[in-house]
């Protein structure tokens, strides 16, 4: 019977207004261009809303499996000066300061990722849905990082000298390079810290799609079990 519903519908459609059309594509389910692309983008809307809540809440980067750790230049200042009085309690310091900064700067980041969701076009929701179970997350991140790191760094550097984490350094650092023989160092946290906190954004984006695509009880509204069915099937 549906065969026959498919060969008069091109002349349904041209009597019928938009309403009455959306309507039969429902009936028949029908996903449209425009259903995916929607669909697409109400998932990552809440893989960002949940991912921006959890870690920018008290510890949602210190205390989760996204905490950021010090890059291996840090370590190597943290580790000579662990002995040295003052500074015997350095990286643990230091991380759970780059930590609040990311946490800090994440509570931010809600607009910066909403907006580049809004640009995702048409063109390309099919390859997407039908893609790998992280696609959508992927084109968000090949599409927006650059433009995102541009609006999240100055974030990044306002928290960690909201929380003196520059000016603690900065006196590690002159501590260090007082060490004789040593090859100075002087890294830039806010570069690593605002990559280290974007890639822990992305991970848990492609954790909220992942599980719409894979669990059924996680499509919450009608249009992503309509979009996402066409997935499994």
């Amino acid at each position: 019977m549906k065969k026959i519903y498919f060969f008069l519908l091109p002349l349904f459609l041209v009597s019928c207004d938009p309403a009455d059309i959306q309507k039969a594509m429902d009936t028949l389910n029908v996903v449209s261009n425009t259903d995916i692309a929607n669909g697409l983008k109400q998932a990552l809307n809440f893989g960002v809303d949940e991912s921006v809540e959890f870690l920018s809440k008290d510890g949602g980067y210190y205390t989760s499996a996204y905490k950021i750790i010090l890059p291996e230049e840090a370590r190597k200042v943290t580790d000579k000066l662990k002995f040295i009085p003052g500074f015997t309690d350095i990286e643990e310091v230091l991380v759970k300061k780059l930590n609040q900064g990311a946490e800090d700067a994440a509570s931010k980041a809600g607009p910066i990722f909403f907006n580049a969701i809004k640009t995702m076009t048409f063109d390309d929701a099919m390859n997407i849905l039908m893609g790998s179970e992280n696609a959508a997350t992927t084109y968000l991140n090949n599409k927006t990082y650059t433009s995102l790191y541009g609006e999240f760094n100055p974030i990044i550097d306002s928290s960690l000298n909201k929380f003196s984490v520059q000016e603690y350094w900065g006196k590690a650092v002159n501590k260090y390079n007082q060490i004789p023989f040593i090859d100075k160092v002087n890294p830039d946290l806010g570069d690593y810290v605002t990559n280290e906190a974007l890639k822990g954004l992305f991970a848990l984006v492609a954790k909220k799609e992942i599980g719409i695509r894979n669990d059924i009880s996680q499509r919450t509204t009608d249009l992503l079990k309509k979009v996402f069915a066409k997935q499994d099937s």
